[in-house]
């Protein structure tokens, strides 16, 4: 059975231990962001306790390093059993817990450089100054849109130089031409490292051709381009009306594809529509696989948006990812930045993001754009929050609660705080009277309104979340 009478400075050298440990099995950004200012809040017999300072924080620590911090736990102190996790209110402004700033017990990475070779983040630690190492092809969300540019993609890069040569991938802007493009690199440099690899948006390739020109620098330029086994060209409709761009494109192309070197291709049209451009660059861009990438449905915007939601370690509502999705159909980059937005303005103002704010994002952003959907939420966002059962679903949407549970007879912290909250929101921001307001709420007598609206005024002198989410709440009611 583990000592259950650690002083408070055991505690935290304990957890200082713990932490150190778990440290270099996750990124360092996650780790800084999940585990600042937690702590150790007790050790009762082989039950651990620790401490973080908010709800958000504890469901995705709880449901992602659980086990992490238990086994940990486990190696540093015998007799630890099982760990729980609550919230520490007074951790919430972040003046006690951990700096985990402090710790860092990762080895100092070397950075080598690949002469002649596109680099990328590997193992070893290469580091890309041409492709970005957030692109592959694991990360992409396939739909029955994107299905097949995605497989093409797959099958250059187990085989580049293949059946798929040169490989042509059109469509709008934002829908992961660029992601899929640079996905092909990586993929290639981490299966086959000795391949050199170059990444060029064809603006850029354009001003080097004219630089070279310049500086009469051609035979460098040459070598740099027609010595590569696999080129990626982006955005190649910038070519039209560079007529210089297009012959020393047209003749890199032909090296490249004679020397069975792989060449992918993105582009907002497909070949036969790209006006000003060479016929013969625009017939050898066809020559292999050409394929259109499409907005994806709505299906498969609702798993990107959870894709990213994973990969920025972040807890949405599924209701709110499929407002978001309903309400974006042009592009994933704009699907990408609303949800961003939508996580920023919910973490600056320290709330779980809801229908409600997600809508005033789009008010903001598309001020002309009709919002899809979720015609109470966009009444409430108006400011026509008019009755109790409106404010009751406010409140119980911001706390996760039933609006069962608030009339109901749980008396939990979980359910109570939302219940007083609701009492004082009708009481003074709709001045309904004690005797209605009991019985909107179950059926409760006056005294108990009083009690509730009492509690509540007193603990908004000194309780700064609470004054956090009074205020978030206000918002989401219009007000």
């Amino acid at each position: 059975m583990a000592d259950s009478s650690l002083s408070s400075g055991s505690l935290k050298d304990l957890w200082v231990e713990v932490l150190t440990r778990i440290e270099p099995t996750i990124t360092r950004a996650h780790f800084v962001t999940w585990f600042q200012s937690t702590t150790l809040a007790d050790l009762k017999g082989d039950v651990l306790t620790v401490g973080v300072p908010t709800v958000f924080a504890l469901n995705w620590i709880e449901s992602k390093y659980a086990v992490k911090i238990l086994q940990a736990a486990q190696e540093k102190r015998e007799g630890i059993a099982s760990i729980e996790f609550k919230v520490v209110n007074k951790l919430a402004d972040g003046n006690e817990g951990i700096d985990v700033g402090t710790i860092n017990s990762r080895p100092e990475k070397t950075v080598r450089k690949v002469r002649n070779k596109a680099e990328v983040h590997l193992g070893n630690g290469v580091v890309s100054k041409m492709l970005n190492p957030r692109y592959n092809l694991q990360n992409f969300v396939v739909g029955r849109d994107n299905r097949l540019p995605h497989a093409a993609s797959q099958a250059v890069s187990n085989m580049p130089g293949g059946i798929y040569n040169p490989l042509y991938i059109y469509g709008g802007v934002g829908l992961g031409k660029t992601h899929l493009l640079q996905s092909v690199g990586n993929e290639i440099l981490k299966m086959m490292p000795e391949k050199t690899v170059r990444y060029v948006t064809a603006e850029k390739f354009v001003s080097e051709v004219v630089r070279s020109i310049a500086d009469r620098s051609m035979a460098k330029f040459k070598d740099l381009y027609r010595n590569v086994d696999v080129l990626l060209l982006d955005d190649v409709q910038f070519f039209a009306k560079k007529d210089s761009s297009q012959q020393e494109f047209f003749h890199t192309f032909n090296e490249l594809y004679d020397a069975n070197k792989q060449i992918v291709l993105t582009s907002d049209r497909p070949p036969s529509e790209l006006d000003n451009l060479d016929k013969r660059l625009t017939s050898r861009f066809g020559m292999g696989m050409v394929t259109e990438i499409l907005m994806p449905d709505f299906e498969t915007r609702v798993a990107i948006l959870q894709s990213k939601c994973m990969e920025q370690e972040v807890l949405i509502d599924n209701e709110v990812l499929e407002f978001i999705a309903a309400n974006v159909e042009t592009s994933v980059r704009e699907l990408e930045g609303v949800l961003r937005q939508v996580v920023a303005e919910a973490e600056l103002e320290e709330r779980v993001p809801t229908v409600n704010s997600a809508a005033g994002v789009f008010k903001k952003l598309f001020k002309a754009k009709e919002i899809i959907g979720y015609e109470v939420e966009r009444k409430k966002l108006d400011g026509v929050v008019t009755t109790s059962t409106d404010v009751m679903h406010v409140v119980a949407n911001y706390y996760r609660v039933s609006m069962d549970d608030l009339v109901g007879e749980k008396r939990t912290r979980e359910v109570l705080v939302p219940r007083q909250i609701c009492m004082y929101l009708i009481r003074y921001e709709l001045e309904e009277s004690l005797e209605k307001i009991g019985g909107d709420l179950g059926g409760r007598n006056h005294t108990t309104v009083i009690n509730a609206c009492t509690k509540i005024i007193k603990k908004l002198k000194s309780d700064q979340k609470l004054i956090r989410d009074i205020n978030a709440i206000k918002r989401e009611m219009g007000l």
